[in-house]
């Protein structure tokens, strides 16, 4: 009898496995430019959900829906548009979510997941998390940790870093960028590096890799990368990405650094994708909804809930065009970070690297990470660079005599020692002990040292 009755079971699943599988679909009714629009989904679509539309040879372009009006949901898609037309069918899709696995360091993976370094596919973890999140709760967020190395001795003396502090480097291109973040990645003091190339030049990804950052920096870091020529969606979900990879190790009470280049390249794809949703051009064509989502990006950086030790300190360059420190996205991150750098040109140009513009650089945490014995330090430095740039131009120009200012001599003996200290190459790390001590050496030298 059990038996018999096990095979009618048998027979009654394997009828329902022939049955069609029913679902909700609907159509494409409009292609153009870089978005479509669906129709038959208005009532299970809503802003951010994620489709999946058939094209004729059988493959499943990823979509998402940008803006929801006159009944039509328009979708941009995550990869070229080729094959796609008016009557192909559309399905929804699940959520955008990455599980993140420890096996995962060491790798280079897109923003959907997929594996770029030819190693095979990444393992997934356990619990995935949504790509779009947010920040811990304001008034049960920790406080920031005690000071950081970040092993750059410009930046450990001058915009000291506290664990879970976000910085902003504010950078022309061709300024040393990508060298700079490599030393982090490589020398920072931190359980995992996660950079998050946004819209990066293809042909730089292995240069970066291999030449940069180095087999023990990439050892434990994550790298999240969508190349230029990557559809904005792509782009933009780099970041979102990179930001969801190091909170999942964070939140294992690990310090994460975060590096992510470039913030200006993540509000650019948000412009693309503002436009072609209908958003109104602003300041500069940005549409109104980049300056709302740069703050909920940024806000997911920094430190866990309390009771977790675990931080996300974070790293975002801004990439300024024509060096115009003033333009909308450097001027709106400047004002949701913790500290800005400033890297300059003719710095570089000059031969010295990391090419920080000491003087137009500040980290707001400062106060709370020095001892007064070093912030006197700093500052004095600081005063005899700020006086030694006043008179370089008199200087050259031979119009002023030694003697004539003690201050002035001072600042004119002392400028070219601490900028030898500034200088600093790739393999060299240190401590910010050790910053404040070789700072101290250089302006305690009797002349001729």
């Amino acid at each position: 009898m059990v038996n018999q009755a096990a095979r009618r079971f048998r027979a009654a699943a394997a009828a329902l496995g022939r049955l069609p599988r029913l679902g909700l679909h609907g159509q494409v009714v409009v292609v153009g430019g870089v978005a479509f629009s669906v129709e038959g989904l208005r009532t299970w679509l809503h802003l951010g959900a994620r489709l999946e539309v058939q094209t004729p040879d059988g493959a499943a372009v990823a979509g998402e829906v940008v803006a929801l009006r006159d009944g039509l949901a328009t979708a941009l898609a995550f990869g070229p548009l080729d094959g796609i037309g008016p009557g192909q069918p559309v399905a929804l899709a699940p959520p955008a979510c990455l599980a993140v696995d420890e096996s995962w360091l060491g790798r280079v993976l897109d923003p959907l997941g997929r594996p770029l370094d030819g190693r095979g596919p990444l393992r997934p973890g356990q619990a995935p998390r949504p790509l779009r999140a947010t920040p811990p709760p304001a008034g049960r967020r920790a406080r920031l940790g005690p000071r950081l190395d970040l092993g750059v001795r410009v930046l450990d003396a001058f915009a000291t870093c506290r664990r879970g502090q976000r910085l902003g480097l504010f950078a022309a291109s061709g300024v040393g960028k990508s060298t700079l973040l490599a030393m982090l990645a490589a020398d920072a003091d931190c359980d995992v590096a996660v950079l998050g190339l946004v819209g990066e030049r293809g042909r730089e990804l292995r240069e970066f890799l291999e030449d940069d950052l180095g087999p023990e920096g990439l050892a434990r870091s994550v790298v999240v990368c969508a190349t230029s020529d990557s559809p904005a969606l792509l782009r933009r979900e780099a970041a979102y990405a990179a930001m969801t990879v190091a909170e999942h190790f964070a939140a294992q009470g690990k310090q994460v650094l975060l590096l992510m280049d470039s913030v200006t390249r993540f509000a650019m794809a948000l412009r693309e994708i503002g436009l072609a949703a209908g958003e109104p051009p602003a300041t500069r064509g940005y549409t109104p909804g980049v300056f709302a989502e740069l703050p909920r990006l940024l806000e997911r950086a920094g430190p866990r809930e309390e009771g977790n030790p675990g931080a996300v300190t974070g790293l975002f360059t801004v990439l300024v065009e024509g060096d115009d420190h003033d333009e909308p996205v450097a001027d709106a991150v400047r004002g949701i970070l913790d500290g800005h750098v400033v890297l300059d040109r003719r710095i570089g140009e000059g031969g010295r690297y990391p090419a920080v513009d000491v003087l137009r650089s500040l980290s707001r945490t400062v106060p709370g990470c020095l001892s007064e014995a070093e912030r006197a330090l700093m500052l004095r430095a600081r005063r005899i660079l700020a006086l030694q740039a006043e008179m370089a131009d008199l200087v050259r120009l031979g119009a002023y005599r030694a003697g004539t200012d003690p201050a002035v001599d001072e600042a004119l003996r002392l400028g070219p020692r601490i900028e030898a200290v500034l200088a600093q190459g790739k393999g060299e790390r240190g401590t910010v002990e050790e910053a404040f001590a070789a700072l101290a050496r250089a302006m305690e030298a009797p002349d001729g040292a």
